[in-house]
C-alpha cells in the first residue's frame, strides 16, 4: 500500500497523476482502449499501479506527468475538422458514423461525461457479474425497417419482448392496462376483446373537444377507477406534477389493450443487443476519421475548434445560456443500487425485468432488475430502484404550455445559428424512444449531406472479418 511520511508529497503525486491520466483518456483513440477502461482510469489504475508499485510516481512509461496548465493547453489545441459532435449518445454517434463511413470526412465527438453511449451506456456490475444500465432500462423496438438494419451493422441481436407488472393494491398486474389488469382489480371475468371494449366504454369520461392535458386524456381512454389506481400517482412521482398540468402526449404514449397482450411495446422489431448497448456505441465510433474526446467540456472548447459544420445533441437552453432566458425544465431519476447475495443462479427478486410501483405509498417509481436481461446467470442479483427529481442529469422534457413556449423562442435562436445543427432528444426538447433518435439522426444526414445513395458493408467498420 501506499506509505511514507509525508502524506502531503503522496496525495500531490496522486492529484497530478490523476490529471495526467485524463489527458491520457483525450489523447489516446478509442479503439485503443474498452470503454470500460476509460469509465474508471483516471482515479482507479493510478492509485491500482502506485500500490503495486509498478510504477514510481515520477517514472511512469504510458503517463505523461503535468499539471493543470498542461492540460489547459491540450484543451485550448486549435484543431480542424469537418464535422464537430457535441455529446456522444445516439444522436452524435449515429450522425458521425454516417460522415466518417459514408463521406469520408473527419469527425471529432466531444463528450462531457467519461464514457460513450449517453443515457444507454452499459457495464458489468463488480459485484454480481450481471451486465446492468448507468441511467436505467432501455428496451428496443421499432417499426421501422432502416433503423433495424441499420443497427445490425453494428451487434448482433437476441429476441426480447418487454413485460411490465405494477403493484397495485397489493397484486402484481400487466401494466399496460389490458383484460388480465381488470380482471384482477376489479374482480371481473371479462374473456374477449369485444366484452372489453364495452367496459372501457362505460369507464371512459367522455369529452365533447380533444383531451386539453393528460388528466383529460388519461380520463378518456380508462375512466376514473384506473385513472385514480395508477395514471394518477405515478405521473404525480414521476413529474412532480398533477396530470392535469401536463400535456397530453405524457399519458397518450401509454398504450391501453382490449386484449390479453401483455407486452409493453406492440411494434414488429423487438430486441435487446446481445453484447449491451456499449459496445454497439464502440462499434458506431470505431472509423480511424472519428476521434473521440471524453471529459470535455463542449463550451470550454468551442472556440478553439474549426469546423465545417456542428452538431449539438447537449440541452438547448445551455447552448444559449448567455442569452438570460429561463432555463428549461427537465426531469432527472436517481438510482438507488440494492444487491441481494446468494439468491441462485436461477432466481430472481421480482417476477420481470421491471416492475412500475404506481402507488403514492412508495417513495419510487420502479425497480430494475437486470439479472432477467438476457437471462443472465449469477448467484446473485442487482436492482436499481429508481426515484424522478428535480436537478441532476437531464432526462424527460417536461411537457406543459409554459415550457413549450420558452422552447420556441430557444428554436428562434437556433435558426439564426451559421453551421450549427441542433439534433436529439435535449436539443429538440421532445422525448424520443432510441428508434425516434436513430432515424432522426439518419434523415438528419441525409437531408445535410445530399447523399442519395448509403455504401454500407453489411456490418460496421470495425468488426472483426471473421464476424462478416
Amino acid at each position: 500500500m501506499i506509505g511514507g511520511n509525508n502524506s502531503n508529497n503522496v496525495v500531490t503525486s496522486l492529484i497530478l497523476l490523476s490529471i495526467c491520466s485524463i489527458i491520457f483518456v483525450l489523447r489516446t483513440p478509442l479503439s485503443d482502449f474498452t470503454v470500460e477502461k476509460q469509465r474508471t482510469y483516471a482515479v482507479h489504475r493510478v492509485i491500482t499501479l502506485i500500490e503495486e508499485r509498478e510504477i514510481q510516481p515520477k517514472e511512469s512509461p504510458e503517463i505523461q506527468l503535468g499539471n493543470q496548465d498542461n492540460l489547459e493547453d491540450y484543451i485550448n489545441e486549435v484543431k480542424e475538422y469537418d464535422v464537430c459532435i457535441a455529446g456522444a449518445g445516439l444522436s452524435g454517434a449515429v450522425i458521425a458514423e454516417r460522415y466518417a463511413s459514408q463521406l469520408d470526412q473527419k469527425v471529432v465527438v466531444i463528450e462531457k461525461r467519461n464514457h460513450i453511449g449517453g443515457n444507454c451506456y452499459d457495464y458489468t456490475d463488480d459485484e454480481t457479474g450481471i451486465r446492468v444500465s448507468q441511467y436505467g432500462a432501455h428496451l428496443f423496438h421499432t417499426v421501422n425497417k432502416r433503423v433495424w438494419e441499420y443497427v445490425h451493422r453494428f451487434s448482433d441481436w437476441t429476441k426480447y419482448e418487454h413485460e411490465v407488472v405494477g403493484i397495485v393494491e397489493g397484486k402484481h398486474v400487466p401494466i399496460p392496462v389490458n383484460i388480465e389488469t381488470v380482471n384482477t382489480l376489479f374482480g371481473l371475468n371479462i374473456t374477449s376483446v369485444e366484452e372489453m371494449d364495452d367496459w372501457l366504454s362505460r369507464e371512459q369520461v367522455k369529452y365533447d373537444h380533444t383531451p386539453r392535458n393528460s388528466e383529460e386524456m388519461a380520463l378518456s381512454r380508462v375512466g376514473e377507477r384506473l385513472y385514480e389506481l395508477i395514471f394518477r400517482p405515478y405521473t404525480i412521482k414521476q413529474w412532480n406534477k398533477e396530470p392535469k398540468e401536463l400535456g397530453p402526449e405524457v399519458t397518450a404514449r401509454i398504450p391501453v389493450r382490449n386484449n390479453h397482450d401483455n407486452r409493453y411495446f406492440g411494434d414488429p422489431y423487438q430486441a435487446l443487443p446481445s453484447n449491451g448497448y456499449t459496445a454497439i456505441f464502440e462499434n458506431l465510433l470505431c472509423h480511424p476519421k472519428i476521434e473521440v474526446r471524453l471529459n470535455t467540456d463542449y463550451f470550454k472548447v468551442r472556440d478553439n475548434l474549426r469546423c465545417g459544420h456542428t452538431y449539438f445533441t447537449g440541452p438547448i437552453d445551455a447552448y444559449f445560456s448567455h442569452t438570460g432566458y429561463k432555463k428549461l425544465e427537465y426531469r432527472s431519476i436517481d438510482f438507488e443500487r440494492k444487491v441481494v447475495k446468494d439468491i441462485g443462479d436461477d432466481n430472481t427478486f421480482q417476477p420481470k425485468f421491471v416492475v412500475n410501483h404506481p402507488s403514492a405509498d412508495a417513495n419510487f417509481t420502479r425497480i430494475v432488475e437486470y439479472k432477467h436481461m438476457l437471462n443472465q446467470t449469477s448467484k446473485h442479483t442487482v436492482m436499481f430502484i429508481e426515484r424522478s427529481k428535480d436537478g441532476g442529469e437531464p432526462y424527460y422534457p417536461v411537457p406543459n404550455d409554459e415550457n413549450k413556449a420558452l422552447y420556441r423562442r430557444y428554436q428562434e435562436l437556433a435558426a439564426k445559428e451559421s453551421n450549427v445543427t441542433f439534433v436529439g432528444r435535449l436539443a429538440n426538447y421532445k422525448y424520443f424512444n432510441m428508434d425516434q433518435a436513430i432515424i432522426n439522426a439518419l434523415e438528419l444526414f441525409d437531408k445535410d449531406s445530399g447523399l442519395k445513395e448509403e455504401n454500407d458493408d453489411h456490418v460496421a467498420f470495425c468488426v472483426p472479418t471473421s464476424q462478416k
